[in-house]
């Protein structure tokens, strides 16, 4: 679908109440663009009055097409969940349907363990990269965000896992956003299909985040090893679900194989600015500690 060179890019963001996609609505507000937020419940006090909203309903195929109708340019991003393969490809489909000429996936580092999310995001960018769209993948390591799980138990003493001594490049959920919002204002490409590789600054272990807060909080945090499944009967009586369980003992797995510690440059060259660290993330967040 062409446009005058005059018009205002239109970008659909699906995922916009997701921690990516809130930081990326805020820092494209106050661009030159019209965007669209793809919500199952639409809600005017959401978000701020410039950002229009079009609900979608994934029983009804219709609608995702009906959606983007007029965008070019469709930031996809999904909850884990065992519908986020379904979903993100019917956005897909609906996407070229309606005319979208670029598509921003956020997916996960390519891993080849059999693992969720991580095998999920594989079957949807296989789909993506075999339509006849443009797309940038971009692929975060594990967020920060994931330590604010941990908060209680530190507060607790009982904060611990599965993941050993093994190190992860943990990355800050607003340079994800950063990262998204630069490739969302490029100019839209039918032809371009690539992947980035994003990453914090650096790889920590669980024990030496442990030794973090200790400094920041002013006494001992320990974090207490486990099996994998002494964390996943740890997570079960803590109230958290079978499905969810599994997917973080997962992710205990990749941090004790080391599967996510490389360091990228990516952020910067897309972003201008370095990653954020992960001593900064925790001073932010100190009172999840029990600061």
């Amino acid at each position: 679908m062409s446009r005058p060179a005059t018009t205002r890019p239109r970008i659909a963001i699906a995922g916009a109440t997701g921690r990516v996609g809130k930081a990326l609505v805020a820092g494209l507000v106050d661009e030159p663009v019209d965007l669209v937020a793809l919500t199952r419940t639409p809600d005017p006090a959401r978000f701020p009055a410039t950002v229009s909203q079009r609900a979608i309903d994934f029983d009804r195929a219709g609608s995702l097409a009906d959606a983007l109708q007029g965008a070019d340019r469709l930031f996809l991003a999904q909850g884990s969940s065992p519908h986020q393969v379904d979903n993100e490809i019917a956005l897909i489909d609906a996407a070229l349907a309606a005319g979208v000429r670029h598509i921003v996936k956020l997916s996960a580092a390519a891993l080849p363990a059999k693992l969720h999310p991580f095998d999920w995001h594989a079957q949807i960018e296989r789909h993506l990269l075999a339509s006849d769209i443009g797309c940038t993948v971009l692929r975060p390591t594990t967020f920060m965000d994931a330590l604010a799980r941990a908060g209680r138990d530190v507060a607790e003493d009982t904060w611990g896992g599965a993941a050993a001594d093994g190190i992860v490049n943990l990355i800050d959920s607003r340079d994800v956003a950063d990262a998204a919002k630069a490739v969302l204002l490029e100019e839209a490409s039918t032809d371009w299909q690539r992947a980035f590789q994003l990453t914090g600054p650096r790889a920590w272990s669980m024990p030496a985040i442990a030794q973090e807060l200790s400094r920041l909080l002013g006494r001992t945090v320990q974090y207490h090893h486990r099996s994998p499944d002494e964390q996943r009967e740890h997570f079960v009586s803590a109230g958290v679900s079978a499905f969810v369980a599994e997917v973080l003992v997962g992710l205990d797995r990749t941090v004790r194989e080391s599967s996510l510690q490389e360091n990228t440059s990516t952020v910067q060259l897309l972003t201008g600015h370095p990653p954020r660290n992960l001593a900064d993330w925790l001073v932010e967040n100190l009172a999840l500690f029990g600061k």
